[in-house]
């Protein structure tokens, strides 16, 4: 390759004084800069004032990279007189390509010799000593890969990047050390030896500041929990940063959502062991004053919107605990009011007014004119499964509406609620003119299928198995599909159930459930058999309330158990006459009625659920009855939130219809769910023929619970709660039932039994499980006690 002429004869390398640029062995670009230094110090030298003009040049050492790609590297031109300075340049344009372990110019009379070590070619990628993470894991953080160029600074990258992976496990003593292992043909095999280490567990978690709330209560709020055999299981007692940043956050709203407006968490620390093997937390908080809610006023710069009018629709008064929370509910409810009158752009702004002397903040509504933004479109990317329409569905914004970026912003959160992504983000940007803009949504998506095999009790049914397989996001449309088969010693169930959130594209829930099941009753001397099947639609008809439609389908059979070893009927007269009925169809329409004060968030300490159910059946089928049923549920927390005080009230009502006769299975039976300190069917009518003693519940009934819970003294990590509760309750009416061949009814009059009784609740990894030990003080003599139950936790 021909340039021009040169008399020059320079070495470009640092040898024997004379003008050096070279670099070996996988230098940074620190250390060459330091080179570089150095031999800028030599310039003093002669030949380093000198121009040059080589009439060649020669690549030596290159096996893979062409010799045209390096010259084009140099940047020298043809013909062009190159001085120091310039070969300076051109080793930098060679060597910055990444491509050479190590660049050397050496100037040979008219001829440039160019002398490379090409970097070697990564052949294969393995880890050593992983056992918690497998490879498949480690390879998604690795950016080296086979058949490409190895480069040191890239192997470290990535060992830093695995050692992020265990951190985030709480690995904090891992270790992560790549070498390499070089092959003929110039090929290298990158090995990463991996020490695990142990996790870092939280030993105590600890606050420092705290005088509203003990340390007992805080600790339930946050995700980071102190260590135990269970928890550990799920790990959810071991140190991790993003955890930690995240119970920062949920202890902040738990202030705030309870007055304490001025609360800041100061700092957490962190102090680790010797042995970097457990960890104690203190966090160090100001919780600041407790404040309420002073004066609620509504105005408007509109004269389209009468404020006298959303005002009325608020539902805060003053005096309610001050929380975001029902600040951010309520300017929702203002917001969508407005869209409804036809009001576009209308924005709410809280205005707060500070009141330290009587702990109030007065709250000033301002519905003002935002400005003319519209959407121009919603861009969705990284759903390879998930169709659009299923996150366009949590945007109540579509195309060409007005923008809201309250509404943007819950659009994002229900987005995150959907549990389809591991990450999802939700950003605005200008579109193709100023008055409109872009969301644009970038989701990673997870698995949401899953497969539980387990084990159950119940003191009823025995030792079972349970089996499930579920998708959440069935086809990626959204729904959910799920088949459960569980199984004990007395009784089989098969249901298969669908859930679709969005029925054609609306806020409508619809639901199916098809089921098969078979029974041996351990309460009764019979059996049972039945097939189901029932459709629904539910949907919210205000911010608190939701209404649920249904059909439902049954077929269900009293099966006999045959004789005992004397020849005698196990059931009774009436359990005969059911069960000589053979197999009955229902087909009934139903209603429910819900309402749930926690969706408003008014009020993080009392809670009020009242749900009411009509069902008339007689829609075809053999049975004709209506059924209505009522539930009203209160809970508050007092004593700091330390102790839980709960009221439940329960009644039902089944009015029989038409010219057949009700079976025990068509009435109410209470289980020990309704009415603790007996067994299911324990109270109300029975037969009581000679030596019978057969349940055969009731047409009528209503149950009173109380509960108390609190704290035992017991450290949190335990789980361990105590609780007492007393329970009164009645089952009767028996008008309807087919009572021929019987000589003697107990109890279908009725009479309210009164029952104490202590409760021991552990919160395990398993389930919330609840130990009740009860004593009936009111009874009836026929009554079945049951002093002992186990069940798991229903929550409120």
């Amino acid at each position: 390759m021909v340039w021009g002429n040169s008399a020059a004869n320079v070495r470009v390398a640092r040898r024997k004084g004379a003008w050096s640029v070279s670099a070996k062995s996988f230098l940074g670009s620190t250390a060459l800069s330091a080179i570089v230094a150095v031999g800028l110090s030599l310039s003093a030298l002669p030949a380093a004032a000198q121009d040059y003009r080589f009439t060649n040049v020669k690549v030596e050492g290159n096996q893979r990279i062409q010799s045209a790609t390096i010259v084009a590297y140099t940047g020298l031109g043809r013909g062009e007189t190159v001085s120091a300075g310039a070969l300076n340049d051109a080793y930098r344009g060679v060597f910055d390509s990444g491509l050479f372990e190590s660049v050397e110019l050496v100037p040979q009379g008219n001829t440039l010799v160019i002398k490379v070590v090409e970097y070697p070619t990564i052949s294969r990628i393995s880890f050593e000593g992983n056992k918690r993470l497998k490879d498949d894991a480690l390879s998604e953080v690795v950016e080296s890969a086979p058949r490409r160029v190895f480069s040191a600074d890239q192997a470290e990258r990535d060992a830093a990047n695995i050692a992020a992976l265990y951190k985030a496990q709480g690995r904090l003593a891992s270790t992560v050390t790549p070498r390499i292992i070089r092959r003929n043909d110039n090929r290298v095999d990158l090995i990463f030896e991996i020490g695990e280490g142990d996790t870092v567990e939280v030993e105590r978690v600890s606050f420092v500041g705290n005088r509203a709330f003990s340390d007992r209560r805080l600790r339930r709020v946050l995700e980071t929990k102190q260590a135990t055999f269970l928890r550990a299981l799920i790990n959810r007692d071991t140190l991790i940063e993003d955890r930690i940043q995240f119970d920062r956050q949920v202890l902040t709203d738990f202030y705030l959502s309870r007055g304490y407006v001025d609360f800041r968490v100061n700092s957490v620390n962190a102090e680790v062991t010797k042995e970097r093997d457990a960890a104690f937390l203190v966090v160090d908080v100001t919780e600041g004053q407790q404040y309420s809610f002073g004066n609620i006023s509504v105005t408007s710069e509109l004269a389209e919107a009468d404020p006298d009018f959303y005002q009325s629709k608020l539902l805060v008064k003053p005096g309610v605990v001050y929380s975001p929370l029902v600040v951010e509910n309520a300017i929702t409810t203002l917001e969508q009011l407005a869209v409804k009158q036809g009001i576009d752009f209308l924005r709410v702004e809280p205005r707060v007014t500070r009141n330290d002397r009587d702990l109030t903040l007065d709250v000033e509504f301002a519905m003002v004119r935002g400005p003319r933004i519209f959407v121009e479109r919603i861009d969705i990317e990284g759903n390879t499964t998930t169709l659009d329409r299923v996150i366009r569905q949590q945007f109540k914004t579509v195309e060409g509406d007005p923008l809201n970026q309250r509404e943007i912003r819950n659009s994002a959160e229900r987005i995150k609620a959907l549990g389809f992504f591991s990450e999802s983000n939700v950003d605005v940007r200008e579109g193709s003119s100023p008055e409109e803009v872009i969301v644009d949504v970038d989701v990673v998506e997870q698995p949401t299928g899953s497969f539980t095999l387990g084990g159950a009790y119940s003191v009823d049914d025995g030792i079972g198995v349970a089996i499930g397989i579920s998708e959440d996001n069935f086809l990626g449309r959204g729904q959910k599909l799920s088949f459960n088969i569980s199984t004990a010693e007395d009784s089989e169930a098969y249901n298969l159930s669908f859930i679709e959130p969005h029925l054609l594209g609306r806020d409508l829930i619809f639901g199916l459930n098809l089921g098969l099941s078979t029974t041996e009753s351990s309460f009764s001397n019979y059996d049972t058999s039945s097939i189901i099947f029932r459709p629904s639609i539910t949907f919210d008809t205000s911010e608190s309330t939701t209404l649920q439609l249904r059909y439902s389908w049954d077929d269900t059979e009293m099966i006999s158990r045959g004789n005992d070893s004397s020849g005698n009927p196990l059931a009774g007269p009436i359990y005969r006459n059911d069960i000589a009925s053979g197999s009955r169809t229902t087909s009934a329409l139903g209603l429910t009625l819900t309402y749930d004060s926690r969706k408003s968030g008014l009020n993080p300490t009392t809670s009020y659920l009242i749900e009411s159910g009509f069902d008339y059946g007689g829609l075809g089928g053999d049975n004709e009855f209506i059924k209505a049923t009522t539930k009203f549920v209160a809970q508050r927390l007092v004593w700091h939130e330390e102790v839980t005080l709960r009221a439940t009230v329960q009644a039902g009502y089944l009015g029989w219809l038409g010219n057949n006769k009700s079976r025990t299975v068509d009435r109410f039976l209470l289980s020990s769910d309704i009415l603790r300190g007996f067994e299911p069917g324990g109270i109300g009518p029975r037969d009581t023929s000679g030596t019978y003693s057969d349940a055969l519940g009731g047409n009528l009934y209503a149950v009173a619970r109380f509960d108390a819970e609190f704290p035992l003294g017991l450290p949190e990590e335990v789980g361990l709660r105590g609780g007492v509760f007393y329970d009164v309750g009645n089952l009767w009416g028996l008008s309807d039932a087919d009572t021929s061949g019987s000589t003697s009814i107990s109890g279908s009059g009725g009479s309210f039994r009164h029952v104490v009784g202590v409760s021991l609740l552990w919160t395990t990894g398993l389930g919330p499980l609840r130990f009740n030990f009860s004593k009936a003080i009111v009874k009836e003599d026929f009554d079945k006690e049951r002093s002992f139950d186990v069940t798991f936790q229903a929550r409120f």
